[in-house]
């Protein structure tokens, strides 16, 4: 059955999101492993993603943790830095498919000021048909409601639907409600497999 949307998750599908990347040009990878395992930075990254204040959460975060205070506040002041750089290649593959008149979503846990502040940095964030922000609907994946919340809004469900995520757990969710899915491992693959299934041509694909 062929797909009537495809939707793309956007962290380390579209731009690289890669924390520790940051962190081990300023510390030694020992250090920054014993602060993530201290602190569980992902954990707070999960209550920004879920709607939470950004730098309220960052903040209060490195309050508690004073020894590390000004590397936490990292996560805030340098963000960008984490969040980067744009995969072009998945670009052209999402502007093949719009070309191609086939509607493009987002899925993507995202929090509500980051979201706004990636925008500031990556104005193509607006090339979507459809965006579904983790931070704007208070839950994230792998959260079955998230899908249901998605489904709900798009009016198509199951095999209607074609997602793309770097991350197993959301791609299994997806796959348990009936949706056409692609763990993403690079964008070659990705090309690939929408070029096999007829969504685009080769020379379409940017391989």
């Amino acid at each position: 059955m062929t797909p009537k949307a495809v939707i793309f998750d956007i962290g380390n599908v579209l731009i690289r999101w890669h924390p520790e990347r940051l962190y081990d040009q300023l510390m030694t990878r020992e250090d920054r492993r014993k602060m993530f395992a201290e602190v569980n930075l992902h954990d707070m990254n999960d209550r920004i993603d879920k709607g939470a204040n950004w730098r309220n959460t960052v903040y209060e975060t490195a309050e508690k943790y004073p020894h590390y205070r000004d590397m936490i506040r990292l996560w805030h002041d340098r963000w960008e830095e984490m969040a980067q750089p744009s995969i072009a290649e998945s670009w052209i593959i999402l502007h093949a498919l719009r070309a191609a008149n086939i509607p493009v979503f987002a899925l993507s846990n995202f929090g509500i000021q980051t979201f706004d502040f990636a925008e500031t940095l990556y104005p193509e964030l607006a090339d979507f048909d459809r965006r579904y922000i983790s931070g704007h609907m208070g839950v994230t994946k792998p959260d079955p409601v998230i899908y249901q919340m998605v489904e709900d809004d798009c009016g198509l469900s199951g095999a209607d639907l074609f997602f793309t995520d770097d991350r197993q757990e959301n791609i299994d969710t997806a796959a348990a409600r009936g949706w056409q899915t692609h763990l993403f491992e690079g964008p070659e693959g990705l090309a690939f497999r929408l070029t096999d299934m007829g969504f685009i041509s080769q020379s379409q694909n940017g391989f």
